[in-house]
């Protein structure tokens, strides 16, 4: 069931003894850096669930339990992303993006998502023994969800939950403690291939600036090309080489902000850190001052600050460095 996951041995070892001894848990944490698997793994080891614990060996095919787990449309499978309010209505990222949705801050995992999820299990599982809900970032819930979270974590039923954190620290420590943890790693260079070859990104691995910036998640690692192919070369080349004076700091932050959504603008805070990190390395200049301008500015873009002049204020502080 495992085999499309790539580089994650513990993780498979926890998940496949506690369907083998029957021990599931009613509630798991997937904990480990975005972008390396812990959706996959989730996939997998619901399929594997589902498969045992089917109520009936007769009519229902293996094939099309992986089918229905993979679209997410499993009868006693509820699948959380976090979303987007736009015109009252929930709108995952996917749908958001093609609904052409200007997305100002990042999507969150809602009170009303969590109050669905208590709909669903308030009903008896369907085709398998125990229904499975996965909350997808669950770090995104605020205090108000995830204390709903909570009466939920309590009194589970006939369900186990599964909630994909990055870490610990960034969920409530009730949640945690009612949950199991699965730890995931990032990957080492040799997964990091396999894992870009198989999903057809081997472009990306002549790039080492964003093999660089991924850090051992082929997810980032894609998701750092995509940004690349979006954003303007001539962008990237003025904010990280052209900073001459506050009149040019200005400029380039008002073309920031007409051009790029903050999705895009939160990424370009990553490769811009990441680009004053390396010079730091490489020639022995001090930009911790730049470094932690830039980290205030992405608090700033994650809140309600006005980007434009977020920006304005961190491209001077680099101009002026």
């Amino acid at each position: 069931m495992f085999q499309p996951l790539i580089g994650q041995k513990a993780a498979v070892e926890l998940l496949q003894q506690a369907v083998n001894k029957d021990r599931l848990a009613p509630a798991y944490l997937f904990v480990g850096p975005n972008g390396i698997g812990k959706s996959l793994a989730a996939e997998c080891f619901i399929e594997l669930v589902f498969n045992k614990y089917k109520k009936s060996q007769k009519n229902i095919n293996p094939a099309l339990i992986k089918s229905k787990i993979k679209q997410r449309n499993h009868p006693d499978l509820f699948w959380v992303e976090p979303t987007y309010l736009h015109q009252n209505k929930l709108l995952s990222a996917k749908e958001a993006e093609e609904a052409g949705v200007k997305r100002k801050t990042p999507p969150q995992v809602r009170l009303e998502q969590i109050r669905e999820i208590g709909n669903f299990l308030s009903r008896p599982p369907l085709e398998i023994e125990r229904s499975i809900v996965v909350i997808e970032q669950a770090d995104s819930m605020a205090e108000s969800p995830a204390n709903g979270l909570l009466k939920t974590l309590e009194e589970p039923g006939r369900a186990t939950l599964i909630l994909l954190a990055p870490t610990i620290d960034s969920l409530l420590p009730t949640l945690v403690s009612r949950c199991q943890r699965i730890p995931f790693y990032r990957l080492a260079e040799a997964d990091m291939r396999q894992v870009l070859t198989v999903t057809d990104q081997a472009e990306i691995l002549h790039h080492k600036e964003v093999l660089a910036m991924a850090q051992g998640s082929p997810g980032d690692a894609i998701a750092c090309w995509q940004q690349l192919q979006n954003i303007s070369p001539d962008l990237l080349k003025s904010v990280t080489h052209d900073l001459k004076n506050t009149k040019t700091a200005l400029a380039i932050a008002k073309e920031i902000h007409q051009n790029l959504d903050n999705e895009a603008q939160l990424w370009l805070i990553d490769y811009l850190q990441h680009h004053y990190w390396l010079k730091q390395q490489k020639k022995g200049h001090n930009y911790q001052l730049v470094l932690k301008e830039l980290e205030k500015s992405r608090k700033y873009l994650l809140g309600f600050v006005q980007p434009r002049l977020v920006w304005e204020c961190a491209l001077m502080t680099i101009a002026n460095s």
